[in-house]
Order: structure tokens, then sequence, then C-alpha cells
């Protein structure tokens, strides 16, 4: 085997397979039946590429398929990345729909600055210039669903720089917390944003 998944608390990564540091849990994992299981152990897990279980670290061991859970963060992954390039093309271009994107009683925490609900996304949106965002790194990670209760949500990080109309361009972070709508005309999901984390990552002089 050449790599490895580490799951933590839904975050997800690839490593070389030496980090492995604790083979007498790689033994329990491979022989373990059990669809479920709470562990309450202070402790990381790791699993094989060629195993079948997805391990939390402190909450819960969860056996499953590899197939099914790389077949599901390939999906979260494309689901992820086309909704990065509707929202900062709605952010640069079509400012007015952005709300649409966001549950009615979703939060921005906007540079340490919270704005709750359609309305006041909207007009908080609309004070802003007018941008340019070019993101420069993307990260999604699928969040495990006892930690949402049972409701199917993605993790999504972007990175990169924005120049607002007056202003020099300026490195930012954001994070979202994206959750699965059903579409009645769609067997796709509609993905709505729950929570919305911006911040600079530098300083005005």
């Amino acid at each position: 085997m050449s790599s490895l998944q580490i799951f933590y608390f839904g975050r997800l990564s690839w490593c070389p397979e030496e980090v492995i540091h604790a083979t007498k849990w790689l033994r329990w994992l491979r022989s373990e039946q059990e669809s479920h299981l709470n562990l309450m152990q202070e402790k990381t897990y790791y699993y094989p590429s060629d195993g079948s279980a997805t391990v939390f670290i402190g909450i819960s061991v969860v056996m499953t398929s590899t197939l099914d859970f790389r077949t599901h963060v390939d999906q979260s992954c494309r689901y992820s990345e086309e909704f990065v390039n509707i929202y900062y093309d709605c952010m640069d271009k079509k400012r007015r729909n952005l709300t649409r994107l966001y549950l009615d009683k979703a939060t921005l925490v906007w540079n340490g600055n919270a704005v709750s609900g359609q309305d006041s996304l909207g007009e908080f949106f609309e004070s802003l210039p007018s941008s340019e965002f070019q993101v420069h790194t993307l990260d999604c990670q699928p969040v495990h669903e006892q930690a949402t209760q049972g409701q199917t949500t993605l993790l999504v990080v972007t990175g990169g720089t924005v120049k607002f109309e007056g202003n020099k361009p300026r490195f930012f972070n954001q994070n979202f917390l994206l959750t699965a709508q059903a579409s009645p005309n769609n067997d796709q999901p509609v993905w709505k944003i729950a929570s919305d984390c911006f911040r600079f990552q530098d300083w005005n002089n």
C-alpha cells in the first residue's frame, strides 16, 4: 500500500504510509467487524488505503467501504468546485443574487463582524465595493453526519486575493459550511451556505 487517509473530525488528508506509528490499532481495525463502535480515546487512529474503516479522533470509528468513501469524497470535491465558481462569480458580477446561496438563517462573520438573515446579508453585500476575487487554493471535506444530525454537510475552505474598488489587492481566507437541500426538479442536491467566515490575511498599511 502506498498511502493512507487520515480523518480529523471530518478533515481528510493524504500522507505517506511511513507515518503509521500505531500498528496494533491497524491490526485491530482490520479485524473489527462491527458496523459502528463508539470510542472515547484521546488518540489518533489511522487506517490503510485497502482497509475498511473511517476513523475519527476521540469520537467514533465507523466501518465503511473504502470505495464508497472515496466516491463520496470525489463527489464532495466536484460539488465544492462548482459552488466556489458560482459563489465568486456572483460576488464579482451578480452581487444582488448572492443571498440566494445562503440559508434563511445563515450567519456570515466578516473580519470578526457577524451578519445574520437574508435581509441583513443583502444589505451588507450591497455595501461592499465592487470586487475582483482570485481563488488560489480550495479544500473541501465532507463532515460526518453524526456531527450534523444526519444533515449532509461540506466544509469548504478557500484562499486567494481580492481587490475591492479603490483598494490594493489583499490576501483572504474564507470557509463555508454547506448543507445539501433537496431539489424537486433535480436528482442533484442544492447546496446552501449555513455558515460563512471571511477574513483578510494581511493588514492595511
